[in-house]
């Protein structure tokens, strides 16, 4: 008896043993992985988590950041889903080729992405949209609808209702042809002040904002050519606002599931942008948090559990 017991303890023991190995390689598969890819020649880096056979989100970055705005909440998400963040051409650390070669518009940034997902062969996704993944995402979504199994939007306007001052102030000044007020303009929200406020600037525990993302951005935007790229963007702002009621019809045609969690202190694009959704899907999920741009530095735990109960119910 003693004999079996003894061998029975030992079996336990393997087996408990063999649990926590297996439970240590599963988790290997959820930390976040540097990968690269070449699309039309030009180097895309992304961040990619999860298993691929889960179902898959696809995070597009604002500016002046880069998928790293992303690298919490892909850990958080990643035992339950397959996340795939990658960064712009002249973001980040994709490549950033001249502009004399490469066209820097969101038109010609969408195609980029749109091919990157048939390269990656991503389907039935959830698109995760903040700020200029708004127009690159939406012009994606738009075109090919039988790509999207739901968007998740976070301070990515598509209404003139949620056009905040700094918008207005760069489009009164593109109107009126005053480069010198546009550039000086710019050039504040390119330098470290201006980075920094728009990670700050309406947050309500500031105290929660990693200084590692502005200052990365920072970093990224004194590289060689990054704010002449950058420039070029901003002019090319305005050929947005002509789309947005394409994308509003997009929305009540297709009425996707839509989850949005959005800082409604951003100066940028304000909670009223937000909220101007349900005007075309009553039945959105929306919260307003009292944060900022950049909601994921703050409440990036909150999120993600919104997240994770939005789509459970929407993958059953």
């Amino acid at each position: 008896m003693k004999k079996r017991s003894f061998i029975l303890i030992l079996l336990l023991a393997a087996a408990s043993l063999s649990a926590k190995v297996n439970a240590q390689v599963d988790s290997r598969a959820y930390h976040i992985k540097y990968r690269k890819t070449k699309i039309d020649g030009i180097e895309i880096f992304y961040r990619e988590a999860g298993d691929p056979k889960k179902p898959v989100i696809l995070l597009l970055h604002g500016f002046p950041s880069s998928s790293h705005m992303y690298r919490n909440l892909m850990e958080r998400l990643a035992p339950h889903y397959h996340l795939i963040a990658p960064d712009y051409p002249g973001f980040g650390f994709s490549s950033c080729p001249s502009p004399a070669v490469f066209n820097y518009s969101f038109d010609h940034l969408a195609e980029v992405v749109e091919k990157f997902i048939d390269k990656l062969q991503l389907k039935s996704i959830s698109f995760y949209l903040q700020d200029y993944g708004g127009p690159i995402g939406f012009r994606i979504i738009n075109k090919r609808p039988e790509l999207v199994k739901s968007l998740i939007i976070q301070n990515a306007n598509i209404y003139l209702e949620g056009l905040g001052p700094d918008v207005q102030k760069i489009g009164t000044l593109t109107a009126a042809h005053d480069m010198k007020g546009l550039d000086a303009v710019t050039a504040y929200m390119m330098s470290m002040e201006g980075i920094k406020e728009q990670y700050i600037y309406g947050t309500k525990h500031p105290e929660r904002i990693s200084p590692d993302s502005y200052y990365m951005d920072h970093f990224i935007f004194e590289q060689p050519g990054i704010k002449d790229i950058q420039k070029i963007l901003f002019n090319d702002y305005g050929n947005n606002f002509p789309k947005y009621p394409e994308w509003q019809e997009y929305l009540r045609k297709h009425k996707p599931p839509v989850l949005i969690t959005w800082g409604k202190n951003d100066k940028i694009f304000p909670g009223s942008g937000a909220l101007a959704y349900k005007k075309d899907l009553p039945n959105a999920e929306v919260h307003l948090f009292d944060g900022g741009h950049f909601l994921l530095e703050e409440y990036g735990n909150e999120i993600a559990g919104r997240i994770h109960t939005f789509l459970q119910k929407i993958n059953r």
